[in-house]
């Protein structure tokens, strides 16, 4: 860890908790087509991946989807942002790790990403932003992440990556960068945490 010079994050599970932001987010969709709320496994589904991906899942039929598409891209994200979460200790790292460090974010997120910063006073502490939106493929491929590397002109044992989804633990494996797993047990990883405060020890950042 003495050789790391940029710190990524995932966003949703890990700058934020966003289950109850994306379950109405999805659930609003769903209702203006009549259709009943995610199911358990619709919302694990729509969690981890891009917006177009959720949205191909929750409706199967190609016109229902074209119109749901319609709908969803000219809603405002707005009235959902009130229900993410920031972590306690988001702000309080960053303004820590950006003495030292570099950071980025690795996000499935597509055009509702750059809202989510300005809302919440965040558009300043990170020095790359990358969505799915900015490469061919989102995760689970390592698209996103060696986009950044590749930014920094670094290699990818000078990365560490936080993520919660299995999606995150591909990712980071296809791209080499070591894993902070936050939040989830299963996932394979260099170090689990369960705060991110944790990540100060890890780093061995002078409190």
């Amino acid at each position: 860890m003495k050789n790391i010079k940029i710190v990524i994050f995932d966003c949703d599970g890990v700058m934020f908790d966003t289950v109850k932001a994306n379950t109405a987010y999805y659930n609003s969709v769903l209702r203006h087509f009549n259709r009943p709320d995610m199911t358990p496994e619709q919302f694990a589904y729509s969690h981890m991946h891009t917006a177009d991906n959720a949205m191909a899942y929750l409706f199967d039929d190609k016109k229902m989807l074209e119109a749901a598409q319609a709908y969803r891209k000219n809603m405002s994200y707005l009235p959902f942002l009130k229900y993410m979460e920031i972590e306690p200790y988001l702000k309080p790292l960053l303004n820590r790790l950006r003495l030292k460090y570099k950071t980025a974010v690795a996000t499935n997120r597509t055009d509702t990403m750059k809202r989510v910063l300005i809302e919440h006073k965040l558009k300043d502490h990170f020095d790359l932003v990358v969505s799915a939106l900015d490469v061919k493929r989102p995760k689970p491929h390592p698209d996103q992440l060696i986009k950044i590397l590749e930014h920094f002109n670094i290699p990818p044992y000078n990365a560490i990556y936080i993520g919660d989804s299995k999606l995150d633990e591909m990712a980071a494996k296809a791209a080499e960068i070591p894993l902070i797993a936050y939040k989830n047990r299963s996932l394979s990883a260099d170090f689990h945490i369960d705060s991110l405060k944790e990540i100060e020890d890890i780093l061995e950042i002078q409190v």
